[in-house]
């Protein structure tokens, strides 16, 4: 089975844990492969892979500015999306209540209203706390990855 980490980013947070993962979880999947969301559009799901969407929050709750074609893309040329199983990792400040998180919550919900089936609950990581989002996202993540490649009963 192959991971593709799909980064939004502003200030390459999101890509930094989506690295971490990649050299963390090497052992859990055949292959990971991280992308940076730049022009990417709904079609990126057409792989057969698993895939976790690795987003900040900007501005007023947005995705990231690399990461807006491809969310605006699963509006504007929906089509169904039930093959997919994902996750999402959220990265957010908690200062900003309002739409703490939201980056990653916005595309959840997204890909939801189109069938996909996510896996697991949305991570949060709160810049406030003081703690690396690297090493708190790898360990969720093999948490995830255990649940997500568990054979179905």
């Amino acid at each position: 089975m192959k991971l593709k980490i799909l980064v939004g980013t502003m200030t390459s947070t999101a890509d930094y844990v989506a690295q971490a993962i990649q050299m963390d979880c090497a052992d859990l999947v055949e292959e990971i492969e991280v992308q940076l969301m730049d022009g990417l559009d709904i079609s990126v799901f057409d792989e057969d892979a698993l895939y976790l969407i690795c987003s900040s929050t900007y501005g007023s709750g947005d995705v990231p500015d690399n990461a807006r074609h491809l969310y605006d893309s699963l509006d504007t040329a929906p089509k169904y999306l039930g093959h997919v199983r994902y996750g999402v990792i959220a990265l957010g400040d908690s200062t900003y209540q309002q739409t703490f998180c939201f980056g990653g919550k916005k595309f959840d919900e997204r890909l939801q209203g189109l069938g996909a089936q996510r896996i697991g609950e949305v991570w949060c990581h709160n810049a406030s706390a003081g703690t690396l989002p690297e090493e708190l996202g790898t360990a969720w993540c093999r948490e995830w990855l255990a649940l997500a490649l568990a054979p179905a009963t």
